[in-house]
């Protein structure tokens, strides 16, 4: 029997939910706020914050701001998928760009998933205290206000810079220094994989809709 494209990429979609999902829950049962695990000397770590906000750790808001993103995140992600169905219809459409689709589905349901739930099934993660997952006392907030859940950390270049060097003399200076999770990698990858090698595509597509007489 042959499987569909369509079963393919929701199989793909899963799969990398599964690996966002499987990664923060072991950080966040088994980790403080702060604590870090150096895995290749410095410059790669597992370093445990959390935000209420967007991808590699930005802040939007306070709570009306975190009720408006994770309201955005989930008309995004049904738009994607019905962008994405609709791709699925065109037998011209190359399997690199479900792909790409997909994987920003996935890291857009991954960090939904964290805003949506993690209040309600976790309690708090302090500098002192690691997170109880279904804690007898209930959650740390409700559905909506849950936090992200961001562990990745690559500070490759961390040094302070001479005090003879030009206009940033004698501060610290550290390369890359957002902290993210496997979602947002996925977002990044996959918008990053679209942009460099299947932008022919959208481009072909678009002026197909533009020269579309039914339009």
């Amino acid at each position: 029997m042959k499987i569909s494209r369509g079963f393919k990429i929701s199989l793909f979609v899963i799969f990398l939910l599964i690996i966002d999902q499987i990664i923060k829950i072991l950080v966040k049962t088994n980790m403080t706020i702060g604590q870090s695990i150096h895995v290749f000397g410095s410059w790669f770590q597992i370093l445990f914050i959390e935000n209420n906000g967007m991808a590699f750790g930005m802040q939007f808001g306070g709570n009306v701001g975190k009720f408006i993103l994770s309201i955005f995140r989930v008309v995004l992600v049904i738009a994607i998928i019905i962008y994405i169905r609709k791709l699925l219809k065109r037998e011209d459409t190359p399997t690199g760009v479900l792909l790409g689709l997909a994987a920003i589905l996935c890291g857009a349901l991954g960090n939904i998933i964290d805003s949506l739930f993690y209040g309600m099934i976790f309690s708090e993660s302090t500098f002192t205290q690691v997170a109880e997952l279904f804690p007898a006392g209930g959650g740390y907030s409700g559905f909506l206000f849950g936090k992200v859940v961001d562990m990745f950390y690559f500070p490759i270049i961390d040094t302070t810079l001479p005090e003879n060097f030009p206009i940033w003399g004698g501060r610290h200076f550290i390369f890359f220094r957002p902290i993210f999770n496997f979602a947002d990698a996925c977002i990044t990858c996959g918008a990053i994989y679209l942009l460099i090698f299947k932008w022919k595509f959208f481009s072909k597509a678009s002026k197909a809709e533009e020269s579309d007489p039914a339009k």
